[in-house]
């Protein structure tokens, strides 16, 4: 029997990230190569001309688990009967602007959108925030979309994830699939805590920990934190873009493994509801490690957490503390 089809939403879906996400999606890298999917894309009234162009170029690729494409600037014809939303669209932050001026743009767009999936979006619909600043404008549409239970509202940290398992593979000349288990902590910003203190190699004698491997403590408490904390601005630099390709494969990697689990002793980075694990303070949408099976995501517990670490953790909670209070300040 054949799959019903899945309908996933994509914002944004004009813009560089959903320019290489969609097809992504399309060939079943998201969802599996046997589901088929529907693509809702949404995008603001002067990108409809570019966002039926990118319709166009779907209809032409004749991928075969495409089964159909809503191109739209209305929220909630995007938003009507989707399981999955990607929530790629939001205002950037142009030369000049303050973080509550960005902030506050992103609020109201947030809360538009949560209303939207609140009312027409599938029961159980999962939602995974791409645009920035990706864990409060989770929080934002959390507040607004308070029948969507508070597990299927996410934000992306696997992009700093897949940077952090790149820079492993690169330093110690293996191939990235052989390095599991790093970790990032908190926000999806320059804050965040790239952490390889649990993270192992497989090895032809075993699974062997990354910082005997790496050998190099000052490496890995400095350089290592920082190409990995500031990689979006190195590719801004070098492209003179924003890191589409790679935030759009991690959006994919992000939604698989929630819906179709993690493998056995692996576990990956998710920016989720904080239930106050690791002492990170409850109500914040924070990256943690996470298993996912069944289709929901588990914090993994227990981990030792050293003092170096401790300091980071709490660094990047107290960023995201004040971002809520800025977020908050700005619905009044």
């Amino acid at each position: 029997m054949a799959k019903e089809p899945v309908r996933v939403l994509v914002t944004g879906a004009a813009g560089q990230i959903g320019y290489a996400l969609v097809p992504m999606i399309a060939r079943g890298i998201m969802l599996g190569p046997d589901q088929p999917v529907i693509l809702h894309m949404l995008d603001i009234p002067p990108a409809a001309e570019a966002l039926n162009g990118v319709k166009m170029e779907l209809v032409d690729a004749a991928f075969p688990l495409l089964k159909g494409v809503v191109a739209t600037t209305d929220a909630v014809e995007a938003c009507t009967g989707v399981s999955v939303a990607v929530m790629v669209g939001g205002f950037p932050r142009k030369e000049g602007m303050e973080r509550k001026d960005v902030m506050s743009k992103n609020v109201s767009i947030y809360k538009a959108q949560a209303s939207a999936l609140e009312k027409y979006a599938a029961p159980n619909c999962k939602v995974l925030v791409v645009a920035n600043p990706a864990n409060t404008n989770a929080l934002i549409l959390k507040e607004f979309a308070p029948s969507i239970p508070e597990k299927n509202i996410t934000c992306l940290t696997r992009l700093d994830h897949n940077r952090a398992l790149g820079q492993i593979s690169e330093r110690l000349n293996v191939q990235v699939s052989d390095v599991k288990n790093v970790i990032i902590w908190g926000n999806h910003s320059s804050t965040q805590y790239p952490d390889v203190t649990h993270a192992t190699i497989k090895t032809p004698e075993g699974e062997k920990p990354v910082p005997a491997l790496v050998n190099d403590d000052a490496w890995l408490k400095g350089e290592f934190i920082t190409t990995v904390q500031q990689r979006g601005a190195a590719i801004i630099k070098a492209r003179k873009l924003s890191s589409a390709l790679s935030a759009a494969s991690s959006a994919c990697d992000h939604i698989r493994d929630w819906v179709l689990g993690t493998p056995e002793g692996t576990w990956v980075s998710m920016g989720v509801y904080s239930d106050g694990s690791y002492n990170v303070p409850a109500g914040l949408i924070y990256s943690f490690p996470v298993t996912c099976s069944g289709g929901e995501w588990k914090i993994v517990q227990g981990l030792s957490i050293d003092e170096f670490s401790r300091g980071k953790l709490d660094a990047t909670a107290a960023e995201l503390a004040e971002e809520k209070a800025l977020a908050y300040s700005c619905l009044s």
